[in-house]
């Protein structure tokens, strides 16, 4: 599996991404912007100005709601597989992980991660690889809106090595939160990546 782990939105390896992406298709996850009280308008026009941006890259989009997939993960695999490529938005990064338990994709990415697919994402969407969540509390608030399953969880997918620190030096609201996340991965001897915002981090 490669990645492409971007700062904020689609980042600034436009070319790179197009590059990366096998089948010229990639499913569009939002479900990181789930958390209790969010906006319905404002989400809807974040995830059109989303995917906007990878349809201008010649790609071909697909609204990816993992809610749609809860107790279904046979189906969603088999959707992964005729993909070929994800691209998971930003928000908060314990609801997404939820949404990935629930739809089984956190298992589905550990069992593919040695295939030709991409998993591209920005903000929260790279910050739930990493081994631990733990410490993320202080950039996103707790939060469980599923029915399905209320409580925290703290693992996470475990697919790097390093926590994921975006918005880092950045015009961002979050950007002294995560000055607090990575002086908490110091304290705690943490490996951490921070970018700014408009860089990218590329794996292959």
């Amino acid at each position: 599996m490669k990645y492409y782990l971007s700062s904020y939105e689609i980042g600034n390896e436009t070319e790179k991404l197009k590059t990366l992406v096998p089948k010229g298709k990639i499913g569009y996850i939002p479900n990181a912007r789930d958390f209790t009280g969010a906006d319905p308008d404002r989400r809807a026009k974040t995830n059109a100005y989303d995917m906007g941006s990878l349809r201008r890259l010649g790609l071909e989009v697909e609204m990816l709601n993992l809610q749609d997939y809860f107790e279904r993960r046979d189906e969603l695999k088999n959707k992964l597989e005729e993909l070929g490529a994800i691209f998971i938005s930003g928000g908060n990064v314990f609801v997404l992980r939820q949404a990935m338990k629930l739809s089984g994709l956190d298992e589905i990415l550990k069992e593919i991660k040695d295939a030709n697919f991409l998993y591209a994402a920005y903000s929260a969407g790279g910050c739930v690889l990493a081994p631990s969540l733990k410490g993320m509390d202080i950039v996103d608030p707790l939060d469980a809106p599923y029915d399905e399953h209320k409580e925290i969880i703290w693992d996470g997918i475990g697919l790097i090595d390093f926590y994921f620190m975006p918005h880092w030096d950045s015009n961002h609201p979050e950007s002294t939160d995560i000055d607090k996340a990575i002086a908490y991965c110091k304290e705690n001897n943490i490996q951490f990546k921070a970018i700014r915002d408009g860089e990218v981090i590329i794996i292959e």
